[in-house]
């Protein structure tokens, strides 16, 4: 989550700029993104009602290289990886974003995810934790 108004920011300004860490179920509807093979719509595939639910708290003292994500799908643990292994870290994320448009605090970034999504159906229970965080814990609706 970002903490303040930026733009052009480098890396270390992009660090500072970063207020906290929470969860993010970054949703994704498969058949809308696929729609039409010749242009994929992740925007609308990730922009419907009740998508993209975060929380349940901020976190504004964790350093990210030492923490891991676990998502579970009705209780089976589908992903579990840590942070430092993401292909960008977050302050490059948040510096590469800054150049193409002004962050404002409480915007918030998703940073991505690792093998293992798989498909979810009304009636499943997402949870995805991470730890000194917590757990952000969801049924899926139709």
């Amino acid at each position: 989550m970002i903490g303040r108004r930026c733009r052009n920011l480098d890396e270390d300004e992009a660090a500072r700029a970063i207020f906290g860490l929470t969860c993010v179920n970054d949703v994704t509807a498969l058949d809308l993104l696929t729609e039409d093979p010749s242009f994929p719509q992740w925007a609308r595939a990730k922009g419907c009602d009740s998508f993209g639910p975060v929380g349940p708290a901020i976190a504004t003292d964790l350093d990210w290289r030492t923490l891991t994500v676990s998502v579970a799908l009705n209780g089976r643990v589908r992903q579990d990886y840590a942070l430092s292994d993401m292909i960008l870290p977050p302050a490059r994320i948040v510096s590469l974003i800054s150049r193409e448009m002004t962050l404002e605090p409480g915007d918030l970034i998703a940073c991505g995810t690792s093998l293992g999504a798989l498909p979810m159906r009304p009636g499943m229970v997402v949870e995805v934790t991470i730890p000194g965080i917590g757990t952000l814990r969801n049924t899926m609706a139709e």
